[in-house]
């Protein structure tokens, strides 16, 4: 279900949707968002206030996610074609450099920018994310419910969508978050399916060679955001992530868990513009 915003780019391997936002003269700034995630999954109010901070703000659906088709026969790939996927579009905006910010798989994904694509990148923000699939992953409840098939029938499937959300997202904020994770998962149910897209994401995640020795060469503004109560990725890989970038800021949020809820977003945006101005 396609929205007025959602815009398309003919890529080398899929036709990828996304939005451009925010101030168009602005500095741009990249969002990019993660496993089984669409690009609804930026919250609207990060996205309206970085424009308002002067931030041209684009945010695509990775391949295998959202309203981004493929143009020949789905096989699997590796970290780095979605990677290429990013740089691809913004070759085809005409944008030479912007500043990267990615959530979870889309942390590793902008990691690999800042390493593979230097000069394209002129911040990086690594959130809830890790430089290896090992460090900080979750426990196996919590992959199973991530790995569990939707049911058949609608509501029920919003219902599973809605109660991953809870099992991964922040604990402290859970009662104020039940109505915005219901809502969110109705919105991604009824924009996109990828059954088998997940499995891809997945595989090219865990056989990506670890990236720490390469993120201590880079020299750029960076930041990492990571959440005490993320069950999903553990602490621990912002942590590793954090140390392997020299002179990176360091963001821990006690209240955060693997979701971006409401009463954190003005101190997560700030955060994010705060980086971006260091460049």
């Amino acid at each position: 279900m396609s929205d007025e915003r959602d815009q398309f780019a003919e890529l080398t391997t899929v036709r990828m949707c996304f939005r451009d936002e925010g101030d168009p003269k602005g500095e741009p700034l990249l969002l990019i968002m993660g496993l089984s995630s669409q690009l609804i999954h930026w919250p609207q109010e990060v996205v309206d206030a970085l424009g308002e901070r002067g931030y041209r703000v684009i945010r695509p659906d990775n391949r295998d996610s959202g309203l981004t088709e493929w143009k020949e026969a789905p096989r699997q790939y590796f970290l780095r074609a979605l990677a290429r996927d990013t740089v691809e579009l913004l070759d085809h905006l005409g944008i030479e450099q912007a500043h990267v910010v990615g959530a979870s798989m889309g942390g590793m994904i902008a990691q690999l920018l800042a390493i593979e694509h230097a000069p394209r990148v002129r911040s990086l923000c690594s959130m809830m994310s890790t430089p290896h699939f090992s460090i900080g992953m979750g426990d196996g409840e919590v992959l199973q419910e991530l790995a569990k098939p939707l049911p058949p029938e609608r509501a029920e499937a919003i219902t599973q969508i809605a109660d991953l959300y809870a099992l991964i997202g922040s604990k402290t904020c859970a009662d104020n978050e039940h109505e915005r994770r219901l809502a969110l998962a109705t919105e991604a149910y009824d924009r996109a399916q990828h059954p088998d897209g997940g499995a891809r994401q997945v595989t090219a995640a865990l056989i990506a060679p670890g990236r720490r020795r390469r993120l201590q060469k880079l020299r750029i503004p960076a930041l990492v955001i990571h959440g005490a109560e993320d069950p999903l990725i553990k602490i621990a890989g912002g942590e590793a992530t954090h140390a392997a970038l020299a002179d990176s800021a360091y963001l821990p949020l006690d209240a955060m868990g693997h979701d971006l809820p409401e009463p954190l977003l003005d101190q997560v945006t700030a955060a994010i513009a705060e980086n971006a101005a260091r460049a």
